[in-house]
């Protein structure tokens, strides 16, 4: 790809940026990376410093001929702002070609989220699943740990993947996470949380360094992660394709649910816009119209 070519090292530089000082996911990162390679392979050899804005109109107005979902240019069209952004603070470029252009509108998808009891049914699976053979005695209690923080505190894949045993507070009943840009916050952490935590690291004899670890007693990575949640979500009754974004989506509808506000989920989260948090308000009022729908004799 053209971003891992040694031919574009602005992208390369761009894309060390990302991983390294602003802390972008694994998933982010392939995206943007991936976006950059499409629009070079196509637009090659204009020099990124000398692409006009109608380089990047006549890119989308392709990129819509051909069928792609809005989420998905909208995605692509975030890598390239990002990118210029980055070439204009950090190479002295003076003209953003990307900015005055005009995306067509997402479209509104409510966040999928699970209900109480489907929570439990899947933070109890690591119990009940019987192991792998080959996986050491402690793994469904790490497995374990891993879904109660995820759910107990709400945290993106990366910042769970991440943690330190010394982010994790048992007196205080918090951890501290680093999110994106690697801006910190304090999250707090359950009960429930805090003793299958206690109960992995004793098994698993984890007193510091990573918090999760894989069976090579290397930090898990995210990817790794996501497939213990696959590989317990089969033996569950729930009925929808399970991501861990789908647990900090129910951790911030269920919050909503019972009374918390906005700007404390907003906290939570470590959204840095409320907007970004206030799509879960869509949520809470759509479960309550369901509610009502159901319950009440004149709905």
């Amino acid at each position: 790809m053209a971003a891992r070519n040694s031919r574009d090292p602005l992208a390369d530089e761009f894309l060390r940026y990302l991983e390294v000082e602003r802390n972008v996911s694994p998933r982010t990162l392939a995206v943007y990376r991936d976006a950059l390679a499409a629009f070079r392979l196509q637009k090659n050899p204009t020099p990124w410093k000398k692409c006009s804005g109608d380089s990047f109109r006549n890119y989308l107005f392709a990129a819509m001929k051909k069928g792609q979902a809005r989420s998905y240019i909208r995605l692509q069209f975030s890598a390239f702002r990002t990118f210029y952004r980055f070439l204009i603070e950090r190479k002295g470029l003076i003209h953003d070609p990307v900015r005055e252009l005009q995306l067509p509108k997402a479209e509104k998808k409510l966040p999928l989220v699970l209900t109480r009891q489907q929570v439990e049914e899947l933070l109890s699976a690591p119990l009940r699943v019987p192991k792998h053979q080959s996986a050491p005695t402690w793994m469904p209690l790490r497995d374990a740990a891993i879904m109660e923080m995820f759910y107990s505190s709400g945290l993106r894949l990366n910042e769970l993947a991440l943690l330190e045993v010394a982010d994790l507070d048992i007196y205080t009943e918090s951890v501290r996470v680093f999110g994106k840009g690697r801006k910190e916050r304090v999250c707090p952490v359950g009960a429930p949380a805090l003793v299958a935590v206690s109960r992995y690291r004793a098994a698993a004899n984890v007193h510091s360094g990573p918090l999760f670890i894989n069976k090579s007693r290397r930090r898990i990575s995210p990817r790794s992660v996501w497939l213990i949640l696959k590989r317990y979500l089969r033996h569950t009754s729930i009925p929808i394709a399970l991501s861990p974004h789908k647990l900090r989506h129910s951790f911030a509808t269920h919050l909503l649910d019972n009374g918390a506000d906005l700007r404390s989920v907003q906290a939570l989260l470590g959204h840095a816009s409320l907007s970004t948090t206030q799509i879960y308000t869509h949520v809470t009022v759509e479960r309550l119209k369901k509610a009502y729908a159901g319950a009440h004799p004149r709905a």
